[in-house]
């Protein structure tokens, strides 16, 4: 069952065919100049297994999460975090390995989309 939502850079992807496979609400381009620095952002509903493919699909020092009511799937290359938006406590983990692989804290912020 695709419960949660995420945002998904398919510039993070080592193979963004992934894409492919997704239930893809939107789509939206980044507005930069430069083709190189355009993000290509897609706004997704995938169930916790598809979750667990896209943690075998994501480029080192990047990182993804998806939302389910206030629960929040965080995941980084072949590591998974689930905590509670609300808390930020059980956050902590999560922010930790970001920045154990050189993820500024800044980005760290698992916004709700």
């Amino acid at each position: 069952m695709k419960e949660f939502k995420g945002v998904i850079v398919e510039e993070s992807l080592n193979d963004n065919r992934i894409i492919n496979q997704l239930e893809v609400i939107s789509l939206c381009i980044s507005g930069h100049e430069n083709p190189l620095e355009r993000w290509h952002l897609y706004t997704v509903m995938v169930s916790e297994e598809e979750i667990e493919k896209l943690s075998e699909c994501i480029k080192d020092k990047w990182y993804m999460h998806f939302l389910k009511d206030r629960q929040i799937i965080a995941i980084f290359k072949g590591k998974k975090f689930i905590f509670n938006y609300d808390d930020k406590a059980t956050w902590k983990p999560a922010v930790d390995y970001g920045l154990s692989i050189g993820i500024p804290e800044s980005q760290l912020d698992f916004l709700m989309h």
